[in-house]
């Protein structure tokens, strides 16, 4: 009997995702996205998007590196992984984390962003021309423009 392990989620990018290079020469990229939660809590002080770690290896790092800033909208199709380790403190730590198996910007990039070259001596892509940002209760990622 196998079981299924799979995730996909929407949000937005808390934070530019920076690309790093592993010591046997992958790619891996960890971010964060903030997704909405469908209704917002009665309680003013309580969150209202939950958030979760997302890991990109090799060609899905590279793109998400080079086009993914603060406040994009992102799809992650993933699975779910949770590891332990030891922090700085002597801490045991559990995590959950998405490792992403395709990454897809829902949305265009806003004035002035442009792509950041993955590594030193590459062009930079033109950024798309933004369209007007719609307000988040309204936003669908899947409507024709």
């Amino acid at each position: 009997m196998s079981s299924i392990n799979r995730v996909i989620v929407t949000g937005r990018l808390t934070h530019d995702p920076e690309l790093r290079t592993t010591p046997t020469g992958k790619q891996v990229v960890n971010f964060q996205i903030a997704v909405q939660k469908r209704m917002r809590p009665q309680n003013p002080d309580d969150p209202d998007a939950d958030f979760f770690r997302v890991t990109a290896w090799n060609q899905s790092a590279e793109f998400i590196a080079n086009y993914g800033h603060k406040g994009r909208m992102i799809g992650v199709d993933g699975r779910l992984q949770s590891r332990r380790y030891t922090g700085n403190d002597g801490l045991e730590r559990e995590v959950v984390e998405i490792v992403a198996s395709n990454l897809v910007l829902l949305d265009r990039p806003r004035d002035g962003e442009k792509a950041k070259p993955a590594r030193t001596g590459e062009p930079e892509p033109v950024a798309a021309k933004p369209a007007s940002e719609p307000e988040p209760d309204d936003y669908d990622p899947f409507a024709e423009e």
